[in-house]
């Protein structure tokens, strides 16, 4: 009888144990994504070039190359957010919208992306540098860095193949501190590049292209 006692015990505090187990789990972690979202102005006044312009995937700076959401709070020291990230890594996202924003602008005959198998006059290759939120005394700022190279395909003349390059930088403010805010001055650092980008190849090839 004692025996069946102490059983019944053990067995009532096991049930406990595992009662306040179930009862201390923690609800699932949620992690926000974010992107970036803008339109561009349209290129008024110029008339469109008979040229395929072919986008290669940027590379990224080994300290940006990740969908974590990079903040600096002082100089050397780079901390990442638990919770908030994007929604994919620098270098695919300011590919993809500057191939968006080359083909939305109309100035070229047509715009292949990455792994297309169709052949192409020109190439535009480059690397995202910086891709980080600067956090300042007063304000935080969106900070984004981007390298192009301009490259004539089929040249067998390698001096020629290059038709310009050139870095490209933009320091946009956020209106609050926090990760959405971010994204949104992101958003308007990215605009303003590709807008810069997209004129510079456009006047460039226009020059070796006249009609």
């Amino acid at each position: 009888m004692k025996k069946n006692m102490i059983s019944t015990f053990l067995i009532f505090i096991i049930l406990l144990i595992l009662v306040g187990c179930i009862g201390q789990q923690h609800p699932p972690v949620t992690i926000d994504y974010y992107t970036l979202e803008y339109e561009l102005s349209p290129f008024a006044d110029l008339t469109p070039l008979p040229l395929v312009l072919r986008t290669e995937r940027f590379s990224v700076s080994p300290i940006y190359n990740s969908n974590n959401m990079i903040y600096e709070t002082r100089p050397f020291k780079l901390n990442v957010y638990n919770y908030h990230k994007w929604r994919a890594n620098p270098g695919d996202m300011v590919t993809f919208f500057l191939s968006r924003d080359l083909k939305r602008s109309a100035l070229f005959k047509a715009i292949f992306e990455p792994g297309s198998r169709f052949s192409s006059s020109h190439m535009i290759s480059g690397s995202v540098d910086e891709f980080f939120e600067k956090d300042e005394k007063y304000s935080w700022k969106a900070v984004l860095s981007v390298s192009i190279t301009l490259i004539k395909e089929n040249e067998t003349d390698i001096s020629k193949r290059i038709v310009f390059q050139k870095n490209y930088s933009a320091k946009e403010k956020c209106n609050r501190k926090n990760p959405r805010a971010i994204a949104t001055a992101m958003s308007k650092a990215m605009a303003k590049i590709s807008e810069m980008i997209i004129t510079d190849v456009y006047q460039s090839l226009a020059k070796l292209n006249p009609n």
